[in-house]
């Protein structure tokens, strides 16, 4: 699926959606290190030049094993990059994807940038590559983003216990929420009515 999407590009009056490149971590830098403790709740770090780098290089290293595609977010609104973010973990045979590793600096958060990143990836899901099934997870600790993703629509589907180990080597418990095909109609147009 990813390798068929060759230079994806997804864009709105708001934000703007390209693949990740190799230099890109120096136009990240300013987001990445807007708060220390931005990743809190992720298995990665991002707040040095050489960490931030290092993110860069994984996610490249995981579109060329086709496990995922990385997009770098750049937000119109205020004229700068904000973040990273990416479809990952497909499988073909179910029609199913997951939308995730998203983090956008903190001037960024709370401002509808998030939403619009989600209603760019969810349409090109759903309405292009022809999905079933969009899957969203994070750390059940994360409320912020639990009550993101309940406001796109998306349905809490239950937790997996000790699931991913963090930095520190606490092993998160991580809580699924997903976006069906049969769905998308209904929430495009009411939750992302105003959106284009």
């Amino acid at each position: 699926m990813f390798m068929s999407l060759g230079t994806l590009v997804l864009e709105n009056e708001r934000c703007l959606l390209r693949p990740l490149e190799l230099g890109d971590g120096r136009l990240l830098q300013d987001a990445a290190f807007s708060k220390p403790n931005l990743l809190e709740f992720s298995p990665s770090s991002i707040h040095t030049e050489e960490l931030l780098q290092a993110y860069v290089d994984s996610a490249l290293q995981s579109r060329t094993e086709g496990l995922r595609y990385p997009f770098i977010i750049f937000d119109k609104l205020h004229g700068k990059y904000a973040g990273s973010t990416s479809y990952g973990n497909p499988s073909f045979k179910d029609q199913r994807v997951e939308i995730g590793w998203t983090w956008i600096g903190s001037a960024f958060q709370r401002t509808g940038l998030n939403r619009n990143i989600k209603f760019l990836m969810l349409r090109y899901g759903f309405e292009v590559l022809d999905l079933q099934r969009i899957e969203l997870k994070t750390d059940v600790r994360n409320m912020q983003s639990r009550e993101a993703m309940k406001k796109i629509g998306a349905i809490e589907e239950g937790i997996l216990r000790s699931h991913t180990v963090m930095q520190d080597g606490f092993r998160r418990d991580t809580i699924y929420y997903s976006i069906l095909a049969d769905e998308w109609s209904l929430i495009k147009s009411s939750i992302f009515q105003s959106f284009s």
